[in-house]
């Protein structure tokens, strides 16, 4: 019973120190660009890159393209110029709250739905 208490203890800690304050914040970049050094050199090593190919991307284009006036569809190019950009706004637009200034709410829903 004593160990479970101390491990619960010890488990507050790590989560307080993690959470609320940046005592943590160092390590845990020093890890992750450990992790990222060595895939990089793994790459590197294996002269290999995997690249995922998006096939439905220019289906989905034209699909939204119909619904979209001509200022919404030249923002909307500027989205899909590459993955790390079409994720990239998922992750910035595509939620409850969100806002652009460009699309209207019901564009922005139809294109968060489509990608």
């Amino acid at each position: 019973m004593r160990g479970w208490i101390i491990l619960a203890i010890i488990a507050g800690g790590i989560y307080y120190f993690a959470t609320e304050t940046d005592k943590l914040d160092k390590p845990i970049n020093d890890i992750k660009s450990m992790f990222n050094k060595a895939d990089r050199k793994l790459d590197s090593m294996t002269g290999t890159k995997i690249i995922r190919v998006d096939k439905h991307i220019p289906q989905i284009k034209t699909e939204i393209y119909d619904r979209l006036s001509t200022i919404e569809i030249r923002e909307l190019d500027g989205v899909f110029t590459s993955n790390e950009a079409i994720s990239e706004f998922k992750n910035q637009y595509c939620h409850s709250s969100a806002r652009h200034p460009v699309f209207t709410k019901d564009n922005l829903q139809f294109i968060c739905d489509k990608i």
